[in-house]
């Protein structure tokens, strides 16, 4: 957990069954993501690496800067710019986010139904 100023952040394990769909693509899916609340943001989803299809995205030239979270390096698809991103060297208070891949639309999926949710 990091916290500044009412400004906080939290990081642990996720229980989830979360997946990144685009263009009928499945590009993520995930039994184990770190779910990150931060104060005045939307619920993110951190996938490891090993759970996201790295082969169908395109790095991108775009980089932000959080004084939170750190540096974010940005992927693409066809049509879906920086439509995902990962903190490469995250700052200390959320280094369990370091190299996992957070999508800006994931669903949460509960058995055979799905609940999009849009983030």
């Amino acid at each position: 957990m990091t916290s500044t100023r009412g400004h906080r952040i939290t990081v642990e394990p996720g229980t989830e069954h979360v997946r990144a769909v685009r263009d009928g693509l499945v590009l993520a899916e995930s039994r184990r993501p770190l779910v990150l609340r931060e104060t005045g943001c939307p619920v993110r989803y951190y996938l490891p690496p090993e759970d996201v299809r790295t082969d169908l995205l395109t790095p991108s030239d775009s980089r932000t800067h959080c004084p939170f979270k750190g540096d974010a390096s940005y992927w693409s698809r066809p049509g879906a710019a920086d439509l995902v991103w990962a903190y490469p060297q995250p700052r200390a208070g959320v280094a369990a986010i370091k190299d996992h891949f957070c999508f800006h639309d994931t669903e949460v999926v509960a058995g055979d139904a799905a609940g999009q949710v849009t983030h």
